[in-house]
């Protein structure tokens, strides 16, 4: 069964679902709460009818008492009436805020008030019963009007708790909104953003020249499949440029043959020569001079397989593989493949200490010697030389001296650092030179300074590749008419650096 893999819309969807049924609940709750406060206000608003009402009760009472109007009697009983109505088709709003002492004391008011006043407007003559059931009246009447001021300083005070509430959970929903959306944003960013970055990230490295293998930590299908298509482009890009590689190189071998031909012409010829002054001499007893003729023969043959060997080595295609190598004899070998194509006004001179030893492929790096050699050679019009020079860097050096002075104006690409030992290799021609504003360019892929149809603008890219393979760096300056200096750096490796520190640090003993 395949492993499931979810997608960034999923997430995303996912994401959008999870905010929006939030910001539902949050208004659902919300809502209820505003209802509930809504319901809350209308119980208030019938609070103060009521507080109103025996208010009204009071004024048409003391009216009634100070004139002796009938009209101020029934407007009265009409407002008693209206109270006991409010506080009978309200019980639930009543209560809610009031105290069951407050409503009962009200409810027995009420009845007890109307009756005292029925039996007052009864009496005819002023006496001073008339005047007991006044004071009576007045002092009913004001237990129902403080009551209904207590009751509602209650439901003025329960409102304005209510209301503060409200504005606190509204404040806590706002602020509850914000962090569960910073959260889910964060976990989306985590999510669906990071290797988003993360491929951005290695798309720079890719863009910059570094062909490594993407590796995203993600479960995401859209990653999956985005990372599995740029590790498929990247596999084809190494394969052509490995093809591209093989391509410059069976494209050198024409150069080549040229310099094996006539490498071989010499050896072919001793043999030739040894060979006839043999047959002419058969028959002579001068075995030691037999012997001679035979031991250079054999030189002669064992010279012309090493270069055949060589050419092979070179032109097969064969895995990566470094190993310790003599400078000086890989770059005479080198000198010897594009000798039949060096002008006889054109010198290269090799000034290499035959102790120093690289580590190095040896089929890769005599494929970038040898088109570094060839441009310089080309470069040259009439007259001129080629001067290879090659010496070590130790990194205690470069700390405490800093770099020669020919380095200073030399613009490095590749990995080079000043924190390891090194071997610099130079390669200066007295050629034509290459003008300042195309130096920046001659790495480029198919950038070529030459006529059309003389270069395929390959070379100095496949040089900068195989520098780069060897964890080394190469430099380059130029000025027109006065010549073009390449400035190769490799690495040594930490055994031959230790072996040497050893033979120097037995010198000195």
């Amino acid at each position: 069964m395949l492993p499931f893999h979810p997608s960034i819309r999923q997430k995303i969807t996912l994401g959008y679902y999870a905010i929006v049924a939030i910001i539902i609940g949050i208004s659902v709750f919300t809502f209820l709460e505003l209802r509930y406060v809504e319901r809350k206000i209308a119980f208030g608003e019938i609070i103060s009818e009521f507080l109103n009402t025996t208010l009204e009760i009071r004024r048409f009472e003391k009216n009634y008492f100070l004139y002796g109007k009938v009209s101020d009697y029934q407007e009265t009983l009409r407002y008693v009436e209206s109270a006991g109505e409010l506080l009978g088709s309200n019980s639930r709003a009543f209560t809610t805020i009031a105290t069951p002492q407050q409503i009962s004391l009200v409810r027995e008011n009420l009845p007890k008030y109307r009756k005292l006043l029925e039996e007052y407007s009864g009496l005819e003559e002023e006496g001073s019963r008339k005047v007991l059931i006044e004071g009576k009246i007045r002092k009913t009447g004001k237990d129902i009007t403080t009551t209904a001021e207590e009751i509602s300083k209650t439901e003025r005070r329960h409102l304005q708790v209510i209301l503060n509430d409200s504005q606190s959970v509204l404040i806590l929903s706002i602020l509850t909104l914000s962090f569960l959306a910073i959260v889910i944003g964060q976990v989306l960013s985590r999510m669906v953003v990071r290797p988003l970055k993360q491929l951005e990230q290695s798309m720079e490295q890719i863009s910059s020249g570094t062909f490594e293998i993407i590796h995203i930590h993600s479960k995401d299908r859209e990653v999956i499949s985005l990372t599995k298509a740029f590790n498929k482009m990247l596999r084809e890009l190494d394969l052509r440029q490995r093809h591209l590689v093989q391509t410059e190189k069976l494209a050198s071998l024409g150069t080549l043959l040229s310099g094996v031909a006539h490498e071989l012409n010499n050896p072919l010829s001793n043999i030739s020569t040894s060979c006839q002054i043999l047959a002419e001499e058969i028959e002579e007893n001068d075995m030691e001079y037999k012997k001679e003729l035979l031991r250079q023969i054999e030189e002669q043959t064992d010279r012309a397989r090493n270069i055949v060997r060589s050419l092979l080595e070179f032109s097969r295609d064969k895995d990566f593989r470094k190993e310790a190598l003599p400078l000086r004899k890989t770059i005479e070998e080198t000198i010897r493949f594009v000798k039949g194509q060096i002008p006889t006004g054109v010198e290269i001179r090799v000034d290499i200490s035959p102790d120093i030893v690289f580590y190095a492929d040896k089929q890769r790096i005599q494929q970038a010697f040898l088109n570094l050699i060839r441009n310089a050679v080309e470069a040259i019009p009439g007259e001129g030389s080629v001067f290879i020079s090659a010496q070590k860097h130790r990194a205690v050096d470069k700390a405490e001296e800093g770099e020669p002075e020919i380095y200073n104006y030399l613009n490095y690409h590749g990995k080079c650092t000043l924190e390891e030992d090194t071997v610099d290799i130079g390669i200066r021609d007295t050629g034509v030179g290459i003008p300042r504003d195309l130096l920046q360019k001659i790495f480029d892929p198919f950038f070529t300074t030459k006529d059309v149809g003389k270069g395929s603008g390959l070379g100095l890219s496949i040089v900068h590749e195989i520098i780069e393979e060897h964890d080394g760096c190469i430099a380059v300056d130029s000025m027109q008419g006065q010549g073009t200096v390449f400035l190769i750096r490799l690495p040594l490796p930490k055994e031959m650096r230790t072996m040497e520190q050893r033979e120097k640090e037995e010198t000195e003993e």
